[in-house]
């Protein structure tokens, strides 16, 4: 059984989580995590994730205060994700 992580979600994403920053989801690995964020919040997985069910390139995840890109990476109910989305411009 796997217990509610905190996820931290980025200002362009808040729209799927009513505004919320922070929220909880279930899973024992990363991309579990992220597939309950979908479950809970239509449509968010898609905008981290592509069909090919690899990260998107401007999308970062951090764990244990690190970059990951591994969505098999395990997280523990200690663990806080954080989602943030890279800006580009000139």
């Amino acid at each position: 059984m796997t217990s509610s992580i905190r996820v931290r979600i980025p200002t362009p994403l808040r729209s799927y989580t009513a505004g919320e920053k922070d929220v909880l989801a279930d899973g024992a690995t990363v991309g579990e995590v992220l597939a309950d964020l979908d479950r809970r919040y239509p449509g968010m997985a898609f905008r981290v994730v592509d069909e090919q069910g690899v990260m998107r390139p401007h999308m970062i995840v951090w764990l244990h205060g690190e970059r990951c890109r591994d969505l098999t990476a395990p997280v523990t109910p200690a663990d806080e994700v954080v989602l943030m989305q890279a800006l580009s411009g000139g």
